[in-house]
């Protein structure tokens, strides 16, 4: 798998201001606002925002009442990566695109079965 690679400016020029700030500079965006927190019942893949990859199905995502889009399970886990992320004064596992870095997301163990995980995504790191 190779890796993409932009600059600041190029990834600037591609992403909104909200995108970039989400997913080059690992910020969150606010519970129950983003495109697709809720389930809609629409079959199909969730695509990284920045470079395509599929990374997520329809079929393993889930309303965990969070606020944002929650799937149980990756679709490829070769595309996603993840890094213990120890900010905010808390210990939790960070989701980035395996192929351009972006961040996603972080990843809980309180899932429905059949896997117990809870990938928490941010809706602005996905396209559908």
């Amino acid at each position: 798998m190779s890796k993409i690679r932009k600059t600041d400016a190029e990834w600037r020029a591609v992403l909104t201001q909200e995108e970039y700030r989400i997913t080059r500079e690992k910020g969150t965006e606010r519970a129950f606002s983003g495109a697709y927190w809720r389930p809609s019942g629409a079959q199909g893949s969730y695509h990284c925002r920045c470079c395509g990859e599929i990374l997520f199905d329809s079929d393993s995502k889930f309303d965990s009442g969070c606020g944002w889009p929650s799937y149980f399970k990756a679709l490829n886990l070769e595309n996603v990566k993840e890094l213990t992320d120890n900010t905010l004064g808390m210990s939790r596992t960070e989701v980035i695109c395996n192929v351009c870095d972006a961040h996603l997301g972080h990843v809980f163990n309180d899932g429905p079965a059949p896997t117990g995980l809870r990938y928490c995504i941010n809706s602005a790191s996905l396209s559908f």
